[in-house]
């Protein structure tokens, strides 16, 4: 209840709305102290104070409805079938003079749609309304245990303490990459120490928020083709908890349980089928990692990660009847992440608590083991990056990112055959990285595209749930589609649309108005949990962000067109095509295309 959302005002008015409804009283709930004080007074007095709330609300209840549900395996062939006999009825129960009317009425749709809406009726922001300048972030920076850097940052957190640790994984050798990800899912979940799964689990909801682990790939914001790979450790607690918490992730960096095979197969089942479950509701993401593969080198990191080649990956291992190969390849991990090297942590908590935060994280340091002997880079080659100075003029932070002078993009195309009844599409194109000027005209750019012309395109016309253009903080420009009942014909979309905007058929109103929409999402609510988390991870300052934001505001139309032109012109940059869907014949016959 104390962690602090950028929703978070939000969130506690839907909390008290239906008490205040019912005439209770609003500010008795937000006093969130003296509710639990009274808690722990019912269970003292009465240590089955819980059960009992079972027994009255669950037990002996007799307002339920018991629902059961079967799964069918021709589930989508039989709703098929019923659409297309529905379809046939319909169309049979038509006259000459029903079809003409029909056909009529879709000319008609289709030129309403083509025509430009009158928009000048609404009110609106002014582009002068946004401010010009970004309210900076203090951080300080300490070394401790030796030489790893910790970023302290004092916030309101509201008596939550929130600590991040980010360990590279440079010295990993190629083969575990894949596996990083199933390392991460499984690392706080198997036990640690002296305690069981079941043990670990009780103590992470006891005394924690949630401890986690998940892989990052961090592109460099001055160049395309340098990125940083490391995992993200996070995790927040109630001040008082916080020692316990550090012990916590002591146990699991010293001692983790890598070796337990019964709960390791459930958890993998589990990761497996919920990557593939989530598939059909982040299909365009999956299209967009894979069509930006060949395009930087982060993006074969990004898909193997994250993309379709994990899916498949979780889908083999969940199917292995042996789990000692995969857990092997897990201890092989835990060797090169959890110990002190290359190590940064960041702690966000208030400036009363800050002295015990450094403490306890100065402890767990400490705790850690170190390498007898540095290991090497297992890519060749990686180069440092100071990261900005923090407050008092310390930096104290070195990024150690992987570049590779001889990659050179190219362009793939690849279907992903599904047995999905819609399609998704993305197509992808190498452009600018954050700090380059035209970085923030192509963001202006991906946004113009999306309202004026993609949405009317993919969506209104064609059908999708949802298409548009974005641009990655890594450079990606990348258009897709969603829930598409089309496929190729997308991808003439997707051509027209680079047409229209290197033609230069928009007004400065539509510049604008991409603006306000592009500011809405840089200037959106950080929470107190999440800041200075962009110099933590990215080695951002606000400086750097506030160039990017002058930039931003700097934008003119025929910097729109010069960059429409320039890298999204055909034969400018080099693109990548990814789709997911079902079988297509035109594809099949097209040897240009990978078909999976």
């Amino acid at each position: 209840m104390k962690h602090q959302s950028v929703s978070f005002g939000l969130a506690l008015t839907s909390y008290v709305a239906s008490c205040w409804n019912h005439d209770g009283d609003p500010v008795e709930l937000l006093q969130l102290g003296s509710q639990v004080a009274r808690f722990r007074t019912c269970l003292e007095e009465n240590p089955k104070f819980l059960q009992e709330k079972v027994k009255q609300y669950f037990k002996n209840n007799q307002h339920k409805l018991t629902l059961s549900m079967k799964p069918d395996d021709m589930y989508s062939e039989k709703q098929m079938q019923l659409e297309a006999e529905k379809l046939k009825q319909k169309v049979n129960s038509l006259s000459l003079e029903d079809k003409q009317q029909i056909y009529k009425k879709g000319l008609e749709l289709q030129a309403q749609q083509s025509q430009p809406q009158d928009a000048s009726c609404l009110p609106a922001l002014k582009v002068s309304d946004i401010e010009p300048r970004i309210p900076f972030t203090e951080v300080e920076v300490a070394l401790a245990a030796g030489d790893t850097p910790i970023q302290y940052c004092a916030q309101p957190t509201n008596g939550v303490v929130y600590f991040r640790a980010f360990s590279s994984l440079n010295t990993l050798p190629e083969e575990l990459r894949p596996y990083v990800p199933l390392f991460c899912n499984v690392l706080t979940k198997l036990g640690c120490g002296g305690l069981d799964y079941r043990e670990l689990a009780q103590q992470v909801e006891l005394k924690t928020g949630g401890l986690a682990a998940a892989p990052h790939v961090l592109p460099d914001d001055a160049h395309l083709d340098t990125y940083e790979q490391g995992v993200l450790f996070s995790s927040f607690c109630l001040d008082r908890n916080l020692p316990d918490m550090m012990r916590l992730w002591s146990d699991i960096f010293n001692d983790p349980c890598l070796e337990e095979e019964g709960h390791f197969r459930v958890l993998v089942k589990m990761a497996a089928q919920e990557l593939s479950n989530g598939v059909p509701d982040a299909g365009h993401l999956y299209a967009a990692i894979r069509a930006g593969r060949t395009l930087a080198p982060a993006g074969d990191l990004q898909e193997t990660f994250g993309g379709m080649d994990q899916v498949a990956l979780m889908k083999r291992v969940a199917e292995e009847t042996e789990a000692g190969p995969a857990l092997r390849k897990l201890q092989r991990i835990q060797a090169h992440v959890l110990s002190c090297d290359s190590l940064r942590c960041s702690v966000n908590a208030t400036p009363q608590q800050m002295s015990r935060a450094q403490d306890a994280v100065e402890s767990f340091l400490q705790s850690l083991s170190r390498s007898k002997k540095e290991r090497k880079p297992a890519c060749p080659h990686v180069v440092e990056k100071s990261a900005p100075e923090a407050s008092g003029g310390r930096s104290g932070v070195t990024r150690r990112l992987v570049t590779d002078p001889t990659f050179r993009p190219c362009q793939m195309k690849t279907h992903f055959l599904l047995p999905f009844p819609v399609n998704y599409v993305a197509e992808c194109v190498r452009t600018a990285p954050y700090a380059a000027p035209d970085h923030a005209s192509l963001k202006i750019l991906a946004r113009l595209m999306t309202a004026k012309f993609l949405h009317a395109e993919i969506r209104e016309k064609g059908g999708a749930y949802g298409g548009g253009a974005r641009l990655s903080y890594g450079g990606i420009f990348t258009l897709y589609s969603y829930r598409d009942p089309r496929s190729t014909e997308t991808l003439q979309s997707f051509l027209r649309a680079v047409d229209w905007a290197r033609s230069g058929w928009f007004t400065q109103q539509d510049i604008d108005e991409a603006k306000l929409s592009v500011f809405s999402a840089v200037d959106a609510p950080v929470a107190p949990s999440d800041k200075g988390l962009d110099r933590f991870l990215y080695g951002l300052s606000d400086e750097v962000k506030q160039a990017h934001r002058e930039q931003l505001f700097a934008v003119r139309h025929e910097d729109l067109v010069d960059v429409s032109n320039r890298y999204l012109g055909a034969g400018r940059s080099t693109h990548g095509v990814a789709l997911l869907g079902p079988d297509n014949a035109s594809i099949a016959r097209d040897p240009s295309w990978i078909i999976r």
